[in-house]
């Protein structure tokens, strides 16, 4: 398995082993024990499944005061995946960090409570799996705009599909304080 970190603290690029051979393949997709060599030893609570099609695009989403920890990865089709720094304080505050997840390439992205997450679907449709460190929460859950100016996320889509939550999602700079998480060294 190789873990790479990112320019945002504790966001994780994990590229686990994939053994394959003629039949097909076999692959952890988590292993504690494992993960927690690199850093990454979390109580999950909640596993959720999405599937989407081409130009969807979910998100931007945390929750707070209730954050969730997010370990994402797409069992079948293609997603473009970002996490933004949201923690009030912290050096990368409003930086984000993007990559691509497939059926293909296997890889996961762990995006750390404190942070918002989103992607979209640049597949004809995408199966997208994550496992939660929080339960869900709608009382806490807030939407950051995908198309934030200050933020200039490079989305491989210029016209998302978006839900009507995600379209009244607000700008970073437009969140109260008290909305935002604090970064804690």
């Amino acid at each position: 398995m190789i873990v790479q970190t990112t320019p945002l603290d504790g966001v994780l690029h994990i590229m686990p082993d994939v053994f394959g051979d003629p039949r097909g393949f076999f692959l952890e997709t988590w292993n504690r024990r494992r993960y927690a060599e690199y850093g990454l030893d979390r109580d999950f609570v909640q596993d959720n499944l999405s599937l989407s099609r081409r130009g969807i695009l979910r998100g931007l989403h945390f929750q707070n005061p209730t954050p969730q920890g997010k370990l994402v990865q797409v069992l079948q089709g293609e997603v473009f995946d970002v996490a933004v720094d949201i923690r009030r304080g912290s050096p990368t505050f409003g930086r984000w960090y993007g990559a691509f997840l497939s059926g293909d390439n296997h890889h996961q992205l762990f995006v750390p409570e404190g942070f918002a997450h989103g992607f979209c679907v640049t597949s004809e449709t995408a199966l997208f799996a994550y496992k939660c460190t929080d339960f869900y929460n709608p009382a806490a859950e807030f939407s950051l705009r995908w198309d934030d100016p200050d933020l200039a996320i490079d989305w491989p889509v210029k016209t998302p599909v978006l839900s009507s939550k995600d379209q009244a999602g607000r700008r970073l700079k437009d969140f109260p304080e008290d909305a935002l998480p604090v970064w804690q060294p």
